[in-house]
């Protein structure tokens, strides 16, 4: 039986009344031009993955002091690619200190807020789930690529 690796990331999503902060990536390799949370990576080695969270605000949108409350696990693969699965914790934020922008601007070409019942067009596959999720309903675990 072959062993997988699990690579953990963490994802914000600002929330303001109806609305979600998203950042349309560039300069990544992965899904450029396509909307996303405004704060996302990996866990890093003794992280938690709220720990990850409150990281990623800081280095991405230079946000602190959030109030996160946790949404849903993912489990997520690419069905027969051989990728290692990956395991997502998504969380809202409705409370932070400071002002949104870009920090990397080499990573994200735009930071702005939309409706969640008007998304822009595209969003990365899996975090679309998610958002979609927010509104109509998403279990504490989810799968997606399965």
């Amino acid at each position: 039986m072959d062993r997988f690796v699990v690579v953990p990331a963490s994802y914000v999503y600002f929330l303001s009344d109806d609305r979600v902060l998203l950042q349309l990536r560039q300069g990544t390799g992965f899904m450029d031009d396509h909307w996303a949370a405004a704060a996302a990576g990996h866990v890093e080695k003794g992280e938690t993955a709220y720990d990850a969270a409150r990281r990623e605000a800081v280095e991405e949108v230079g946000l602190t002091d959030l109030e996160l409350e946790f949404v849903t696990a993912m489990q997520r693969t690419r069905g027969g690619e051989p990728i290692d699965e990956r395991i997502d914790f998504f969380f809202t934020c409705r409370s932070w200190s400071g002002e949104p922008g870009i920090v990397e601007p080499t990573k994200a070409a735009a930071l702005e807020w939309f409706p969640l019942d008007r998304l822009p067009d595209p969003v990365v596959p899996h975090e679309l789930a998610v958002l979609q999720g927010l509104t109509a309903g998403i279990e504490p675990y989810s799968t997606f690529g399965f």
